[in-house]
């Protein structure tokens, strides 16, 4: 696809309803993600933020609305044309292979064929656990090593977009480190990410666009900054303030 526009969003979600089962989960969801930035999207739990990306990844219908990615309409796409379109899903049970090694793991991501070397070295300097771990089973990581081969089967090959949920969810705080670190890194070769994530402390400092959803919808919308100093409206939408939240 050609997404040479600078102006071009490189995500929008305009009306989006979606249901799974007989519960409609998502209610009009109107969402814009910049390109080449990092956007956060918070909010209570059952607000609808896992059911947002999973339906962009059209893992979960949608029943009205439309999803456009870089300006063309993928509403209604089979998940594995999203994925060649350049839009990686690490879900919050991370989706790795257990009884394959992380080598095994990474070659079945890398869809185009063999792995780049030069990726894979650099991918490799990203998690050192990787390179450590190489020919050992999946299924024998830690809960943080496990999360690291998640992201780096979702980048093994370059991206255009990164949906990434909870990425810190019962991880120790050294590993939530390490995973800040290489997002930021991802984040200065300017690949554009929305990042569910209920750590605030790390949403602070990653996010620089921020939405907050509330009963299937987006509530708010504007920079990580302006919320982080307005405690407030943290409370407003959140029910507590970021710095509470370690």
């Amino acid at each position: 696809m050609s997404c040479t526009d600078s102006a071009t969003p490189a995500l929008t979600l305009t009306g989006v309803h979606a249901n799974i089962d007989q519960y409609h989960i998502l209610e009009g969801v109107d969402l814009v993600v910049p390109k080449g930035e990092l956007t956060v999207l918070l909010g209570r739990n059952g607000a609808g933020k896992s059911t947002t990306l999973r339906t962009i990844m059209g893992l979960t219908t949608v029943t009205s609305g439309q999803i456009r990615f870089g300006g063309q309409d993928i509403t209604g796409w089979p998940t594995p044309r999203i994925a060649r379109e350049g839009i990686a899903f690490v879900p919050e049970h991370m989706g790795v292979f257990g009884q394959l090694t992380v080598r095994e793991n990474l070659m079945l991501a890398a869809v185009s064929g063999a792995m780049d070397e030069e990726r894979l070295a650099w991918l490799l300097a990203l998690f050192p656990p990787l390179k450590r771990f190489w020919d050992r089973p999946a299924g024998n990581l830690s809960g943080g090593q496990k999360q690291m081969l998640a992201i780096g089967r979702a980048v093994i090959e370059p991206r255009q977009l990164l949906l990434i949920d909870e990425p810190t969810k019962g991880l120790a705080p050294a590993i939530i480190n390490d995973l800040a670190d290489a997002l930021d890194q991802l984040k200065s070769q300017r690949v554009t990410i929305l990042l569910v994530e209920q750590n605030f402390s790390f949403s602070r400092r990653l996010g620089q666009s921020v939405a907050v959803m509330n009963d299937g919808r987006v509530v708010h919308t504007g920079t990580m900054a302006d919320l982080a100093e307005d405690e407030a409206l943290q409370h407003r939408l959140l029910g507590l303030g970021l710095g509470e939240h370690q």
